[in-house]
């Protein structure tokens, strides 16, 4: 039976299951080890939560394929969606085994309801009320992720990325700079206008290229307006590396580019490019490529194309 995916501004029940499901995937451990995954330092066990970390990392890390373009196995070319599509659905499962509720289903922040407002009103959301994720910081300091010295159960960054670019162990609170990058975040205007483009994607199929997945992922033009990228630096902080699932709020931010490619396949069709055909080149991002994978078997694009059996929006209105 498919789950609901639910607006996390709009739901008291839902925030409080996503907090409580995030702080126990922390602090489950399930034998991986900084040693084994090639984190340098003391070996200690990383949690299911920081395993996704890693993953991430490692995907971007990932160039596709490894001589040429700023493609990697999961963004800057098509394969952006799918691949965000599949580390959502298993992070979903893992909430709904610790939550032992099937039902669960991840929430979404529409930041472009936020997005309407002032600059002022925006830092203010209710997202950022203590009873929804805490506030901005270094380290926060309210809600459910914040920072208690004193407490080694309190939420803690323990593996990101350096100034490198290479994974490192940490021991630290949780950083946001709500609205200190850039000041506002992306709005209706703005969601309508990639809702607008056509085709999904096209050559040069990377950062440069016309159509919707280049503007919804944020490397637009500079007279167009970006969505999920600009939402990462104005959250700041630990959104912004590599290691950026660090932060809970990574997931609401991708739910909502999740609500947004499946408001676009309703308008347009369920389709998606490059073809399997397509060149060598384009391996990691055609549609029967398999997408990199860590904590369960790989997906293909092809396979995540239509997940209304595994779950739908309690609205595509964006």
């Amino acid at each position: 039976m498919a789950v609901t995916r639910r607006n996390i501004l709009t739901n008291a029940d839902v925030r409080a299951q996503y907090a409580r499901g995030v702080n126990l995937l922390k602090r489950e451990f399930t034998g991986p080890t900084t040693s084994s995954l090639g984190i340098p330092g003391p070996s200690r066990q990383v949690s299911t939560y920081d395993l996704f970390v890693v993953w991430h990392h490692t995907a971007m890390s990932t160039m596709t394929p490894p001589s040429q373009g700023d493609r990697n196995a999961a963004h800057r070319g098509p394969v952006f969606f799918p691949w965000h599509r599949f580390m959502l659905i298993q992070l979903e499962l893992n909430l709904q085994r610790v939550l032992e509720d099937e039902t669960f289903g991840l929430p979404y922040w529409d930041w472009a309801a936020d997005g309407a407002r002032t600059p002022s009103q925006q830092r203010q959301s209710a997202l950022w009320r203590a009873t929804a994720v805490g506030g901005t910081g270094s380290p926060v300091r309210t809600g459910p992720f914040r920072f208690i010295a004193d407490d080694p159960d309190s939420f803690r960054i323990r593996v990101e990325a350096d100034a490198d670019g290479r994974l490192i162990q940490s021991n630290r609170g949780l950083r946001r700079d709500l609205g200190v990058s850039i000041s506002t975040l992306p709005n209706r205007a703005d969601t309508a206008g990639a809702l607008a483009l056509r085709p999904y994607d096209q050559a040069n199929w990377d950062t440069t290229s016309a159509g919707f997945r280049n503007r919804a992922e944020g490397w637009a033009a500079p007279d167009a307006p970006a969505l999920h990228n600009r939402v990462h630096v104005w959250v700041g902080g630990d959104m912004l590396p590599s290691s950026s699932p660090n932060d809970p709020v990574f997931y609401l931010n991708h739910c909502n580019e999740d609500r947004l490619w499946e408001a676009w396949m309703a308008r347009h069709t369920r389709t998606y490019v490059p073809a399997q055909s397509a060149p060598a080149s384009l391996r990691g991002h055609r549609i029967n490529d398999q997408m990199l994978a860590f904590l369960s078997a790989p997906m293909r694009p092809a396979d995540v194309l239509d997940a209304r059996s595994i779950y739908a929006y309690d609205s595509l209105a964006v």
